[in-house]
Formats: structure tokens, sequence, C-alpha cells
């Protein structure tokens, strides 16, 4: 991991913020992105010197602004970690053309652009590992009020999924992987859309630190699929062979 140019959106806080001081330590050069400049700026790296870049990663031009950005600064970009999400607190009977369409914005367009607007330099070179930020309600459907983002992370997956088998016979140098974090304690279910509870009030909720840590884990390894815990898997398969 020394240093390579590890793009991380949605850097300002949660597990972006973790990701970033980790792999910086382990001699990375991250360059870190979200919408928040003040919050952006707080981020605070031992040693200083990480690349930020103030834009909203749901506009598909910032996104490519991204790219150029860091191009211009670093020569190459060697990992590109999209780690922006929102969720939803709101039954299936009740969610509106509003409601979805946020939920596809945030949690796949923003994937997308990142996806797309990388690939032509991954491409380029043969070589790049692709993340895509996931949760485990992409893999398990096992809550009513965060329906419309559990579909979004599905889509998500499937998108990855589909990515990764479409470079596989020609550009083998490519990885693209998949992450899927449980409850992380964060201010993710406080900012949820129509609001919602403090993710660090649920059972069970890891921290940035440990969710980033097993992310780190998977940059390391280059693992196509991964989980922030490694019980996890197993609790997707016991769902499904219940069905």
């Amino acid at each position: 991991m020394n240093d390579q140019v590890i793009v991380i959106t949605g850097a300002s806080a949660g597990i972006g913020e973790a990701l970033a001081k980790q792999v910086f330590a382990k001699g990375a050069r991250p360059v870190l992105v979200a919408r928040r400049a003040e919050a952006l700026s707080s981020v605070s790296l031992a040693g200083g010197g990480a690349q930020t870049i103030v834009a909203d990663v749901t506009r598909r031009s910032d996104v490519e602004r991204v790219v150029a950005t860091a191009l211009a600064q670093h020569g190459r970009i060697d990992v590109w970690v999209n780690n922006v999400g929102r969720g939803i607190s709101r039954m299936p009977s009740e969610l509106s053309d509003a409601d979805v369409d946020e939920m596809m914005t945030v949690n796949v367009k923003s994937a997308l652009y990142g996806m797309q607007a990388v690939l032509p330099h991954f491409k380029a070179r043969n070589a790049g590992h692709l993340v895509n930020v996931s949760s485990m309600l992409g893999r398990v459907p096992f809550a009513a009020q965060r329906s419309a983002y559990s579909g979004a992370k599905h889509f998500l997956n499937a998108l990855t999924a589909n990515l990764r088998a479409e470079l596989a016979p020609t550009h083998p140098g490519i990885t693209v992987s998949l992450f899927s974090p449980g409850v992380v304690a964060t201010d993710f279910g406080k900012n949820a859309l129509h609001g919602g509870v403090d993710s660090r009030a649920l059972p069970n909720a890891q921290s940035a630190d440990d969710a980033a840590a097993a992310l780190v884990k998977m940059l390391e390894t280059r693992q196509a699929d991964g989980y922030s815990r490694p019980e996890f898997k197993q609790t997707v398969v016991e769902y499904f062979s219940k069905l």
C-alpha cells in the first residue's frame, strides 16, 4: 500500500475518514473527497499531506473533475473507493417517487459516476482497484424502513458484479471489489432521509475504525468481496437458506 494513490469519496466522516487515516498511516497518498469543505479540512492526518477535493459526487461533472485533479497532482490513481451513501426511514408502502430517486442518486449514481470516470485511466494502465462500499442491507433486506436504501444497495451489488465480469476478459489487472459493512457507529442513522435513530445507539454497532480496518485488508489483498465482520457472510447464507 506504500505510495499508492487512493481516492476516497465521503471522506469527511465515518468510514471514509477512518479509512483515510489508516491508509495514510500505511504510507498511502489518500485523496479525500466530500461536499463539506470545513468538515473535509478538519480530517486530521498525522503529518498532513493528503489532497482534499470538495465535490458533490452525485454530479457527474464533479466526479470527472476529481479524477482530473487527482491525476494532475499525482500522475496516477491506484485505488478508487466509492464510499458515499445515505439511508432512509420510510416503509415500502409509504415511499414516494422523490424517496426512490434520492436513494438511487446517492447510493447508485454516485458510485456509477466514479466507476465510469476512473475506468479509462485504469484501462490505459490495465491496473487499478475499484471498491464500492455497499451494506449488509444490500445482502439481506431485514430492515423494512430502509427498503429503498436496501434496494439501491442491491442495485449497486449487481452493478459491481457485472462490471467485474465485463472487465475480466480484457483487463485482468483491474480489480473490482464490493465491501459490505453492517451497522456502524456514525451519523448515518441521524442523517437518514426522514430522520432516524442514531446508529451509535443500536446494539452491536461497529466502530468506524474497525469497519475501516476490514476495508484496509481488502485493499491489501485485493479481495473481490468482503464484509466488515467475518461472521456476516454466514448471516447471508443462513438468511437465504431459510427462504
